[in-house]
């Protein structure tokens, strides 16, 4: 998930998605929070928007919500759009990356509820565990301001680096203090990070974008994250002063509903994990 300020082209997509979301929205009537009107949700599309559709087709109508689910695969416009109320939620992203989000762009989205956890992991074409890496192996991280101290975390948790004192999420290979096998890391965009597998030693990457890409997190990790005390987990969130929105309310219940847990871990079978 990347945090950098938006350039023009991504501006231009946000109001393409305005267009997209108002246009799937306009047979409502009354103030942005009426009942009457569908809860529009922007979420990327695996396991995000996957878990919403399942609510739509099979829980939504039992408790009087209307949900119209829009996938967005650029997560960069997941926020913007929440913000400037083409959508009214959003479901793609964990807490520190939102709260680095807000104070990076002076937004003011709040989180809901925890949904899930997708854990983070780490892959190789080339090896079967991060001990056999070689001396000087090429490791590919996400460079974004919080995945990125998240993947160099959990190398550091499995002994394989060393990092800074105080580091915290915000971690970047500037933090690296110990580096025994002298891994040479290749910062790139999260989404790119399953195709350069061929290209690389490993790479840490995110349990959505493992999925989207048909990796299994649960089998095909050579490392993982636990998810014990986890702060990662994946949140549904709105724009400040819209947390009691009666629709937002009633997502919030569906997402934590046993029929919801029991989907996911029927569904994703340990790669994507319930936070409640």
């Amino acid at each position: 998930m990347k945090s950098t300020p938006l350039k023009s082209t991504a501006l231009l997509a946000t109001a393409g998605l305005a267009l997209s979301v108002a246009a799937c929205s306009s047979s409502g009537s009354g103030s942005s929070n009426s009942a009457d009107k569908p809860l529009v949700v922007v979420a990327s599309p695996t396991p995000h928007a996957q878990i919403l559709d399942y609510i739509k087709d099979n829980l939504a109508a039992k408790v009087g919500l209307k949900l119209e689910v829009k996938e967005v695969t650029d997560y960069t416009l997941q926020n913007p759009a929440v913000q400037d109320g083409s959508a009214d939620a959003n479901f793609f992203q964990h807490v520190p990356y939102l709260t680095d989000f807000n104070k990076t762009h002076g937004t003011d989205i709040v989180p809901v509820e925890a949904v899930h956890l997708e854990p983070l992991g780490v892959y190789s074409k080339k090896v079967k565990k991060v001990a056999d890496l070689p001396d000087g192996a090429t490791v590919a991280v996400p460079n974004d301001a919080t995945n990125e101290g998240r993947a160099l975390k959990l190398l550091a948790d499995d002994q394989v680096i060393t990092l800074k004192d105080g580091a915290g999420t915000t971690a970047t290979v500037r933090d690296v203090t110990g580096n025994p096998k002298h891994l040479k890391f290749k910062e790139l965009d999260a989404a790119q990070l399953p195709r350069a597998l061929d290209d690389v030693d490993a790479a840490v990457i995110n349990g959505n974008n493992a999925l989207g890409a048909g990796l299994k997190p649960a089998t095909d990790a050579i490392l993982l994250e636990k998810a014990d005390g986890n702060p990662y987990a994946n949140v549904l969130a709105v724009k400040k002063g819209h947390e009691n929105d009666p629709r937002v309310q009633k997502l919030a219940q569906l997402l934590h509903s046993d029929e919801v847990k029991k989907y996911i871990d029927t569904t994703f079978q340990g790669s994507v994990i319930p936070a409640f």
